[in-house]
């Protein structure tokens, strides 16, 4: 008797995750049907002036709201800090979110998808027909970012910014600013209004989702030759030498890599970016996910949410943003130390430390999602232990 009611129950609760993942499923599916009605309504015109007004529109994170939770945290019994940046990372959502009653139950990540023509240089293994390729697999979530998804609890938004293909698959958001750039190698890889309105759609895709109740932002990307354009731009808004910034990407070899680091260093020779004006380093040397990235970025803290960010690259795209609007760093959580040589510079010029150590540099926003279930860890422990008080022991003292 007592088998069959541990069977009924097992089958019960499968029943039940079954019915929530279906749940979850039409959620997503909803929000992505409402982030394609948002961009298709994207107008092309003025981008420039609106890109201006998003700028204007962003606060500084709520440092009262992070000072509140860092002291919820201190009351638990525990050792102080002892989650470490864990720790930081929530107080960093409840500053974002205005709120030490942190909310992360909904969360998405964008993976903005585009070309580059500086695939042309050889600097890359692969070739535009990949990134089509890992479009369709994102819409039939069949991707590696979809897998630790479904983990995580995460949405997947997927967002055709500059692909030179059209993918025609259900759930693709369909937003093209043109199909890819040019050749950064030969000259600008884009128009000052083309980054402008690239930016404008990944703030659309930002505030649209935060308006549909996503509590939690991630960003991914995904573009064959973007570790060559995000090289490029990390050079000149740090001012570093492309022999040490520029990485080995989904993976070349040394001849590879010193022709990428060639190409590098010719693409700053050609365009001469100018380091105190991030949206000319975008438009000349960038391509149209880092400036779609840059946008979410700018979008997220417009709205007033926290937002994930990923690799080398969606962390270059938080560098422009930051050089745009110097307040959105607070509104960003680092995940990872990629694997790219140029990551460790580029975090530390935006201030922030990543949790996780693991050599990743698979793109798509994976570590950013990666990120989450410490997160819901930290959350679980921040709202649910009892308290030096309800413990009935003395509280542990900050000692100098």
């Amino acid at each position: 008797m007592r088998i069959g009611s541990q069977k009924g129950r097992k089958r019960e609760e499968r029943l039940s995750a079954m019915e929530e993942r279906s749940r979850e499923t039409q959620q997503e599916h909803a929000l992505v049907d409402e982030l394609q009605a948002a961009v298709a309504q994207l107008s092309r015109d003025g981008a420039l002036d609106r890109v201006s007004e998003l700028l204007a529109g962003i606060a500084p994170a709520d440092e009262k709201a992070a000072r509140e939770t860092r002291e919820c945290w201190d009351a638990l019994a525990k050792p102080l800090d002892g989650l470490g940046m864990i720790e930081d990372a929530v107080c960093r959502i409840a500053a974002a979110q205005g709120s030490c009653r942190v909310r992360a139950e909904r969360r998405m990540v964008a993976v903005f998808c585009a070309d580059n023509g500086v695939v042309a240089q050889g600097v890359s293994q692969s070739g535009p027909e990949v990134t089509a390729s890992v479009a369709r697999g994102l819409c039939e979530r069949s991707t590696s970012v979809c897998a630790m998804a479904h983990t995580a609890r995460c949405a997947v938004a997927p967002v055709d910014v500059g692909m030179l293909e059209d993918v025609d698959a259900a759930g693709l958001i369909a937003s093209k600013t043109a199909r890819g750039t040019a050749d950064i190698s030969q000259g600008p890889a884009m128009s000052r209004e083309q980054a402008a309105q690239a930016i404008l759609v990944g703030a659309c895709v930002a505030r649209t989702a935060a308006e549909a109740g996503v509590d939690v932002l991630l960003a991914g990307e995904m573009g064959i030759a973007n570790t060559t354009t995000s090289a490029a731009v990390a050079c000149a808004l740090l001012g570093g030498d492309p022999e040490r910034l520029t990485g080995r990407g989904a993976g070349l070899s040394s001849e590879g890599l010193a022709r990428k680091v060639s190409v590098v260093r010719r693409a700053l020779e050609v365009n001469r970016p100018d380091a105190d004006d991030a949206l000319d380093v975008i438009a000349k040397v960038g391509g149209f996910d880092i400036a779609a990235m840059c946008g979410f970025y700018l979008g997220a803290a417009a709205s007033k949410r926290p937002a994930i960010l990923d690799g080398f690259i969606s962390c270059v795209a938080a560098l422009c943003a930051v050089r745009l609007a110097p307040e959105v760093r607070g509104y960003l959580i680092a995940s990872h130390l990629s694997a790219e040589p140029a990551a460790k510079e580029v975090l530390l010029a935006l201030d922030l430390k990543a949790p996780i150590h693991a050599r990743l540099h698979l793109g798509e926003g994976t570590g950013a999602v990666a990120l989450l279930p410490l997160i819901d860890l930290g959350l679980a422990v921040y709202g649910d232990s009892r308290t030096f008080s309800t413990a009935g022991i003395e509280a542990y003292e900050h000692l100098s």
